[in-house]
């Protein structure tokens, strides 16, 4: 029921006119040695695959002492969850959790609540900035636009976008096999926007066959203003 009732939202949250648009950005925060994220890991990879949403899994690493190391997670990916655990007042950071457009959070083990957040924000109205890349993709320009309160920033996302299967020997889902999609392998903070034009150049990807995005993003945690995401 669960996974039916994610899916079957997710198929009709972008219509047609609405794929053009700015991409839905769905942060999956999760661990192979949480035993409450294997199903929403398993629904957030479905959903990976429908077109106007972009989910990105952070693995994390505060459940490793559980017994299992998780084979993907970086210091960094829980930093940047913690950063939104500050901006949303929340207590403490936890998973399975989703962030939608870098503003609105649920517990992904509740489909019902993922799906609206994600329903309501392929329906939000989008004013992004410009953001191009260039000289074949080892740059990138970001447009004027209006700058947040507080300030924004603009990040690089790389990921791995094959689905993966991890068989878990140990901690609490000893014997299961995880499967993740659209596994972060880098997250690095270009710089600031302060809504003029403004050029940063590109880092070489750390390994070969991943993705690249471009986030324009309020600081430290705040809303997603816009993103694009290089072809090929």
């Amino acid at each position: 029921m669960r996974k039916a009732a994610l899916l079957s939202l997710i198929l009709a949250v972008v219509p047609a006119a609405a794929l053009a648009k700015t991409p839905v950005v769905v942060e999956l925060y999760t661990a192979q040695g949480c035993g409450a994220c294997v199903e929403a890991d398993a629904h957030l990879a479905k959903a990976a695959e429908q077109p106007g949403v972009l989910v990105l899994t952070f693995p994390v690493d505060y459940w490793d002492y559980l017994g299992w190391t998780d084979t993907f997670a970086k210091p960094e990916f829980a930093d940047r969850q913690k950063a939104y655990v500050a901006k949303l007042s929340l207590r403490e950071p936890y998973t399975p959790q989703v962030v939608v457009d870098g503003h609105l959070q649920a517990n992904a083990v509740k489909a019902e609540r993922v799906d609206k957040l994600v329903h309501d924000a392929a329906r939000s109205p989008h004013d992004p900035p410009d953001i191009r890349f260039i000289a074949g993709g080892k740059r990138v320009d970001v447009g004027s636009g209006r700058r947040p309160k507080g300030g924004a920033e603009v990040w690089l996302v790389r990921y791995d976008p094959r689905e993966q299967d991890v068989a878990v020997k140990s901690g609490d889902n000893k014997g299961q096999t995880v499967v993740q999609k659209n596994v972060v392998r880098e997250v690095v903070r270009l710089g600031a926007w302060k809504g003029a034009p403004v050029t940063f150049r590109l880092p070489a990807a750390s390994e070969d066959g991943l993705k690249t995005v471009v986030l324009v993003q309020g600081a430290h945690g705040g809303r997603i203003l816009g993103v694009a995401q290089k072809r090929g």
